[in-house]
């Protein structure tokens, strides 16, 4: 079972003490990345219901299908790039420091673009959502695309990520991004009283590249004094010093899912002319019978 603790004890030495972090960490049993050889939506729930920390479906996909989806992505014309916060090239929209209206016109405008990447047999994307739908259907549970006015989020992110420097997307947390004020009559908001689940599909990546897990998630006041209530990008790396990590190795064709409310972090790859390209999501509850997705 998973404990809440403070992270100040001694042994987190390091940062000063107006800027420990305090909020939620989690027991060996919880915090680990269990690991499955196919893809069992089961354990997705497990992560849903705050039980695991994560998982990861190795070699979920195969190899063909990650190819030709990262060829598509790479070829498209649509393809955009972001120079703010997290450089990388991407196709589909962030929901990140938006309006509701501003990120549903994106999903608009984007969802022609992306269909036309994601348009092949197997699209994983649709594969696991499907799964994970026909594993809660049983306990009553509806998984769809979170919804405002009658609009529809967009369904998933190609991304690939190339800053440089220590990593490639700074350690930082997605449940403050879905307190802004700029999305208040979002349904998204209410799946902070449940656990926020980050989706990422490997169709490509060299040497490096791993996912770093923190095991933290920070509280409001932790949030409050670094002034990262609404964004929850970047976290001072000595805010870090002496919590417990998680190094994930990711390879193309792994399907990998985490609580999003912990600390995480990319490295960049080591490999040269390698790309570490994904596709994504977020996902979770927003009251006992729906979990809504979004990006």
């Amino acid at each position: 079972m998973a404990i809440t603790t403070e992270a100040t004890s001694e042994a987190v030495a390091g940062p000063a003490a107006g800027r420990r972090l305090t909020g939620f960490s989690g027991d060996p049993d919880y915090f680990r990345f269990k690991e499955y050889r196919t893809f069992d939506p089961r354990a997705v729930v497990d992560v849903l219901r705050g039980r695991s920390a994560g998982v990861v479906f190795r070699g979920a996909v195969d190899p063909e299908i990650c190819a030709e989806l990262s060829a598509r992505f790479w070829e498209s014309d649509d393809r955009e790039k972001r120079t703010a916060v997290a450089p990388s090239y991407y196709l589909g929209t962030y929901h990140f420091h938006k309006t509701t209206e501003e990120y549903l016109d994106e999903s608009e405008r984007t969802t022609p673009a992306l269909e036309e990447v994601l348009g092949i047999e197997r699209d994983p994307l649709t594969e696991f959502y499907d799964g994970l739908a026909g594993a809660l259907a049983p306990q009553g549970v509806t998984v769809r695309r979170a919804e405002h006015g009658g609009r529809q989020a967009c369904r998933g992110l190609l991304r690939s990520w190339h800053a440089a420097g220590e990593y490639t997307l700074d350690p930082h947390e997605d449940s403050s991004q879905c307190a802004h004020p700029g999305q208040a009559d979002f349904e998204i908001q209410r799946v902070l009283d449940h656990q926020i689940c980050a989706l990422n599909i490997c169709l490509e990546n060299g040497d490096g590249g791993r996912l770093a897990l923190w095991n933290i998630q920070p509280d409001e006041a932790s949030k409050r004094r670094l002034g990262l209530e609404h964004t929850g990008s970047p976290y001072p790396m000595d805010t870090l010093d002496g919590i417990e990590c998680q190094w994930l190795e990711i390879n193309a064709g792994d399907i990998y899912v985490f609580n999003g409310a912990h600390i995480h972090a990319v490295e960049p790859n080591t490999s040269a002319g390698s790309r570490r390209t994904t596709l994504a999501g977020i996902f979770g509850f927003v009251d006992r019978d729906t979990v809504v997705s979004w990006t």
